[in-house]
């Protein structure tokens, strides 16, 4: 039976949502195309039919998780994001602890150099949104130090995450969380323009 082109597309964004997820949550070199494809509710001889090989496959599932990332850059309005709940929902214990349906870059960006191209170019894509989308969130006022800003702050926010979950110790892991969650949020306000806050008269005004 002839499969329609929607239901095409409808079953390649299938395999490539459960691609991701288990490349997220165990890398690209332990998850076979046979596994992808069963998760998916497929079978392995209709691999070909989506993807020329693996490596095909990994590049678009990368570029595929990174869209539908929150900071992707369909996001409605980047200028309305809400950093500080940004902030707090990915150095999140829940966020940490859900690497299947957590953040790629800090669960495939180590991974993707070892990538071929196709792959890295897909992750320097996503990484280009995700910056260009948080900078245009940040209160600076000069779009260079809106840029930089971002790449510090995304820096600290994807790393922090990476160390949470490669050390051992449950309260060095919270702890790396929480210390980097009230350092970014303090890092944020004190780059808040003053006139965003309300001025309270001195003692010698009253």
């Amino acid at each position: 039976m002839r499969v329609s082109r929607a239901q095409m597309e409808e079953n390649h964004c299938a395999i490539l949502d459960a691609a991701s997820r288990l490349f997220r949550d165990r890398g690209f070199e332990a998850v076979s195309v046979s596994e992808v494809m069963k998760a998916a509710g497929f079978t392995h001889g209709g691999f070909y039919g989506h993807f020329r090989s693996k490596d095909d496959l990994v590049a678009q599932a990368l570029s595929h998780a990174l869209e539908v990332h929150p900071l992707a850059p369909q996001s409605p309005d980047s200028s309305s994001l809400d950093l500080d709940a940004i902030i707090d929902r990915y150095l999140s214990p829940r966020h940490r602890d859900n690497a299947a349906g957590g953040c790629p870059t800090a669960c495939l960006a180590a991974e993707t150099r070892h990538q071929p191209l196709a792959a890295k170019r897909a992750l320097t894509e996503g990484l280009r949104h995700q910056l260009e989308s948080l900078g245009q969130a940040s209160p600076e006022a000069e779009a260079e130090d809106k840029r930089r800003a971002a790449m510090g702050r995304w820096s600290a926010m994807v790393g922090a995450v990476i160390l949470a979950r490669a050390v051992d110790d449950p309260a060095l892991s919270d702890d790396i969380l929480e210390q980097t969650r009230e350092w970014l949020h303090q890092d944020l306000h004190q780059s808040l323009p003053q006139s965003l806050f309300q001025v309270l008269p001195s003692e010698t005004d009253t």
